[in-house]
């Protein structure tokens, strides 16, 4: 039994991103070289996982934090290119770029499927270190720490100031995994005067998600909708894994809010995907939306998903969908949804290539 609930925690903490391993290794100083050997692109170290200390410094944090940048294959800084920023899962940092993302991206770009890009992978988590029973940030301003500003403002600066990227708004996507894939749309929502698109592989998109028997746990139907008002059931069950290890709300919760914070409703409200829609008055054509998705989650993503598309819908919004009705909250569902988002993706950074 214990190495059962081990193996599920290294799944559970290791699936948010297209091909993670279930315990991301440490990069060394030697692989930076042997992964850019096997790259037709390049891949650039602003981190200190490498044997030198080249994290930046974002003064919304007030500490130095670790970015990978991929550059793609023939870059030319006399070019200019899309740009697209990739957001990690929870209990996760940006060695899952190093580790799993970077390799697919860079075989779609030199075989055409994707079209040159430059892609950022900054460093998401509390204390800037990942690990199993690390919390999760969502690139939020909290009690964990201004992740927000230190996204749009202290990464974006970086990147803008010292690489080619095209001025269109079009041309920047926010791209994340699980919690990411909800920070992804969070920002794009927010900021759409600067990010034209949004794509989430397993995104929590309505956290505030509950069905009329008050189950959170429940599938999506529109005429059995409910709507979480009380986050101080902090013991309830959000996760289930292998059926018997789960993941209760408070893990989510504390760490953003506190334990007995009075006003957490109104603050989850203002950063709910499903709520930003009107909140921003998300228009059609103001946000290009993107889902990947699989119909077990283990999370039950795919409910909140079904909420938010519902919605987006009956204001008029197109958004596009990958979906496996078997797919669960885990590699292998993303490798499955992969080419699919892929896909969509292609024609709306082509008109920004630098070809």
């Amino acid at each position: 039994m214990r190495n059962a609930t081990w193996l599920a925690l290294l799944t559970l903490l290791g699936t948010a991103a297209p091909s993670a391993r279930a315990h991301p290794s440490i990069p060394r100083p030697f692989q930076l070289d042997r992964i850019n050997r096997a790259l037709h692109g390049q891949l650039v170290d602003y981190t200190r996982n490498h044997g030198a200390d080249r994290r930046f410094w974002s003064p919304a944090l007030g500490e130095k934090r670790d970015l990978y940048v991929y550059l793609p294959p023939d870059y030319d800084p006399g070019k200019q290119y899309p740009l697209i920023i990739v957001l990690h899962g929870f209990s996760q940092d940006e060695k899952v770029f190093f580790d799993s993302i970077v390799r697919p991206i860079d075989r779609a770009i030199a075989a055409g499927d994707l079209p040159p890009a430059i892609l950022a992978a900054p460093d998401g988590s509390p204390r800037g270190v990942s690990g199993l029973f690390s919390a999760g940030t969502f690139f939020l301003n909290t009690r964990a720490g201004n992740f927000e500003d230190y996204l749009v403002e202290d990464v974006w600066n970086f990147l803008t100031a010292h690489y080619p990227i095209r001025p269109e708004r079009e041309a920047h996507v926010m791209l994340g995994v699980s919690m990411g894939g909800g920070a992804a749309f969070n920002k794009a929502i927010k900021y759409k005067e600067r990010f034209g698109v949004a794509v989430g592989i397993f995104p929590p998109l309505n956290s505030r998600w509950m069905s009329c028997r008050g189950r959170y746990m429940d599938n999506f139907d529109p005429n059995c909708w409910g709507w979480r008002t009380d986050f101080n059931r902090r013991r309830e069950v959000v996760g289930r894994f292998y059926g018997f290890y789960t993941v209760r709300l408070r893990r989510i919760i504390n760490p953003l809010y506190g334990r007995d914070t009075p006003d957490v409703l109104q603050a989850v409200m203002r950063e709910n995907p499903i709520e930003m829609l009107a909140l921003y008055d998300v228009q059609p054509g103001d946000v290009e939306m993107y889902i990947a998705y699989g119909g077990r989650d283990e999370f039950n993503i795919d409910a909140q998903i079904e909420s938010f598309l519902f919605v987006a819908r009956q204001r008029g919004l197109d958004v596009g969908v990958g979906y496996d009705p078997r797919g669960r909250h885990n590699e292998a569902t993303a490798l499955k949804l992969f080419p699919g988002l892929l896909a969509w993706l292609k024609p709306r950074l082509a008109p920004y290539s630098p070809d």
